[in-house]
């Protein structure tokens, strides 16, 4: 989609300024809240095959809801599934959404920032097929998109990036596999919006996470110029870009340490924020 060179600013710019600066505030007032909120770590639910046979069994004629596993409850020993038995489970998940298809559906793709988005905190408005798996790179991601090519759905967030940079990928392969995913979701969805959503950054000095040298060798600087070429791919591909950044970074450009449980993971707080982000964009920017 060519942009134009008037001097007019498009309906979508302002639609998107309006969005930020709704925004902005409610992260402001979310942060400024004395609430107890519960805070999230992706290290606090770990599931085994058996545990998640009961969802395979009542998702298929659930016609209300879709449940994201991760809020399913812990059932035998723990221990961490691999890669494969995830992909194995997403593609059961997409397969019962398909067979069973809800009016409005929304489906979630990309890493653990995504897995992990609480059930109840996801807009309401519609159905959520979380498609994420932790760890996931646009590699992984690209390669397993046809999980879900049945289930028809309305929109298709995508956030994919950080585990990429984290495994030393160069700044032009993520934005050719992002352009990749991009075009294949075109493809398959020729009905559906598809949404790109920015990196988010992290916290820096501040993060907590088990392997914060890797995290730090990643400045957010970097992390904010891969983002304003993956809006320029986005708009060049005639699809929607969501701009999270401003909502999670500080004066200094980093992930708020009250929105993050480890400077890279969200808590619940920082949910809230995404939540709100995707509300405001859906009402503003999406088609009904």
């Amino acid at each position: 989609m060519e942009v134009s060179r008037s001097k007019t600013v498009p309906v979508w710019a302002l639609l998107s300024l309006l969005t930020n600066a709704v925004l902005i505030v409610t992260v402001a007032q979310l942060i400024g809240r004395g609430n107890n909120l519960t805070e999230s770590s992706p290290a606090s639910a770990a599931l085994t095959p058996e545990s998640t046979e009961e969802l395979i069994r009542s998702s298929t004629t659930a016609t209300n809801s879709t449940k994201v596993v991760a809020d399913l409850p812990l059932a035998g020993p723990r221990h961490k599934w691999s890669y494969q038995q995830w992909v194995t489970q997403l593609g059961r998940e997409a397969e019962a959404a398909a067979a069973n298809r809800p009016p409005k559906l929304s489906v979630l793709a990309g890493d653990s920032l995504s897995m992990w988005f609480p059930t109840k905190l996801l807009p309401p408005d519609r159905i959520w097929l979380n498609q994420g798996i932790s760890g996931e790179t646009s590699v992984g991601l690209l390669k397993r998109l046809q999980l879900f090519d049945r289930t028809l759905p309305d929109t298709v967030f995508v956030m994919i990036g950080i585990n990429d940079l984290l495994r030393g990928a160069s700044d032009e392969g993520i934005l050719n596999n992002q352009r990749q995913i991009i075009r294949d979701l075109r493809w398959a969805h020729p009905k559906a919006q598809v949404v790109v959503q920015s990196i988010l950054p992290h916290s820096g000095e501040q993060s907590t996470w088990e392997n914060r040298d890797r995290l730090l060798a990643i400045p957010n600087s970097r992390i904010r110029a891969i983002n304003r070429r993956l809006k320029e791919i986005a708009s060049s591909e005639n699809v929607s870009y969501l701009d999270l950044q401003p909502l999670f970074a500080d004066a200094d450009g980093n992930l708020p340490t009250q929105l993050s449980t480890d400077g890279l993971h969200l808590n619940e707080r920082g949910y809230l924020v995404w939540r709100s982000a995707l509300q405001m964009f859906s009402q503003m920017q999406l088609k009904n």
